[in-house]
């Protein structure tokens, strides 16, 4: 493929990946940097919901930046039930993980239509060869990823059906709020009750149950793909949410 036009300006407002570690620091990237991101960058592609990408066991040869919609990372078990371990929101590299790992041991694939730039890993050999604050971003980067499964572990073995709700509602919520996509506690979130039951280890009659629970204490509403969190102290209480693992600027 041939490489995106190079951008005459390091403005963040005209680059393709301007969502990368946005409110995570993106801030101490230098321009130059920033530029250099955006030029690894060869395609854009628009993509349909669900669709899997990369399956397990897959040589990758290129990494995925998410521009628009939800994507996950999933496994099976042997009867094809479906186990989510992670849901990647705008501005999440979903699988840059695959550029030193080369095959991955689960499946990558979109929740919604999504809109993703596409990254070889040719591209990020090189940054890594000459840009090392870039080089330690990419690597922040799959570390944040790390430490959302050591807290989604958590959240499986040790809250109840209401907490690993809230939990995973205040989590997204907080990620969506970093890349500008809430307002007033509002947010699209276009997943399934059996999309949310996936990762929240529940099924989805639980999960229907627990969801009319939090609506009729007046903490949430989800209806329609649409999220309004009605009182985020009391869920971020009863999700034991902590959102300091997510290493946000501390505006």
């Amino acid at each position: 493929m041939d490489q995106i036009t190079s951008i005459a300006t390091t403005s963040d407002e005209t680059l393709v990946t301007r969502g990368f570690l946005a409110g995570r620091g993106r801030d101490r990237l230098s321009g130059d940097d920033r530029l250099a991101l955006d030029q690894a960058v060869v395609d854009i592609k628009q993509l349909p919901a669900r669709r899997t990408l990369v399956r397990a066991g897959d040589v990758v040869e290129q990494s995925t930046m998410l521009l628009e919609g939800f994507m996950c990372r999933y496994m099976d078990d042997r009867d094809g039930f479906r186990q989510l371990v992670a849901v990647h929101v705008p501005g999440d590299f979903v699988d840059l993980h695959a550029f030193p790992m080369r095959r991955l041991d689960h499946d990558v694939a979109t929740l919604s239509a999504c809109t993703v730039a596409v990254v070889p890993h040719e591209a990020l050999s090189d940054i890594t060869n000459e840009r090392p604050a870039l080089t330690r971003a990419l690597w922040f980067s799959t570390l944040l990823d790390a430490a959302m499964h050591r807290e989604w572990i958590f959240r499986l073995g040790r809250l109840g059906a209401e907490g690993r709700l809230a939990h995973f509602f205040m989590e997204t919520a907080t990620r969506m709020r970093m890349v500008g996509l809430v307002e007033n506690d509002r947010f699209h979130l276009p997943l399934t009750q059996a999309d949310i039951a996936e990762a929240c280890g529940l099924t989805g009659v639980h999960v229907n149950r627990t969801l009319r629970s939090l609506r009729e204490q007046e903490l949430m509403t989800f209806s329609h793909g649409e999220v309004k969190i009605l009182d985020p102290k009391r869920m971020t209480a009863i999700g034991e949410f902590e959102p300091a693992y997510l290493y946000g600027d501390p505006r």
